[in-house]
């Protein structure tokens, strides 16, 4: 579970199972993580062997990330998981909210 246990990891393979991408387009797709986050998650990710990164020999560097055949074997998981969250989302009833007149003392 520590292998996509990041806060970041399912989005970022999320994108990844739909193509190759850029770092400044996997960071627009998947909002709000940081550019050190995103890159610390890439990395392990990468470590685990789930995302291949490829660095062209260019002026300024470019670099892509795709979604090794190890880390598309996840796909039908997170997929599950993306199912079961929709599932779950349209199911629960609304949550109250709290009065805070109530909730604090005199």
């Amino acid at each position: 579970m520590a292998v996509i246990g990041g806060r970041w990891k399912v989005p970022i393979l999320w994108n990844l199972f739909v193509g190759t991408c850029r770092f400044g387009e996997l960071s627009r797709k998947v909002g709000g993580a940081t550019q050190k986050m995103l890159t610390q998650q890439l990395r392990e990710l990468e470590a685990d062997g789930l995302v291949h990164r490829k660095v062209y020999p260019e002026v300024p560097p470019r670099v892509e990330y795709s979604a090794t055949a190890l880390g598309r074997s996840l796909e039908p998981v997170v997929a599950a998981l993306s199912e079961w969250g929709e599932k779950y989302l349209s199911d629960r009833p609304p949550r109250r909210r709290r009065d805070r007149k109530s909730t604090t003392r005199s």
